[in-house]
């Protein structure tokens, strides 16, 4: 799967760029509805990947990208829940989390990309 940083707020995944947050479901691409977890943004002071969203759990393991300096925050739960499903959560800078994705075939990419921070 090609992907790529384009710069703050814009990545690039297959060709197709987006402005906003992305999840990748074995290489289907489709908006983050980050809407379930804006309840907790007062404890966080942004956004943070919460349990309530639709994570793409289908892998072995999971990617976060969590922003251009790194700054999505991954709530305890969201931990909990990989390790009780056995799949390795590796929560890097968008950046990296791309150039992981760009080794690997679409079927095993599963993926929470932020775009901003």
């Amino acid at each position: 799967m090609e992907a790529r940083w384009i710069g703050f707020g814009e990545i690039e995944v297959d060709g197709v760029r987006y402005g906003h947050d992305v999840v990748i479901d074995g290489g289907a691409v489709r908006k983050r509805a980050k809407k379930p977890s804006k309840a907790f943004r007062g404890r966080y002071g942004h956004t943070p990947l919460s349990i309530a969203e639709a994570i793409p759990w289908g892998g072995t393991r999971l990617l976060v990208g969590t922003g251009a300096h790194g700054s999505l925050p991954v709530m305890p739960e969201v931990e909990a829940e990989a390790a009780r499903r056995g799949i390795e959560l590796v929560a890097v800078p968008t950046a990296q989390a791309l150039a992981l994705i760009d080794t690997l075939p679409p079927a095993e990419v599963h993926a929470v990309l932020h775009v901003t921070c």
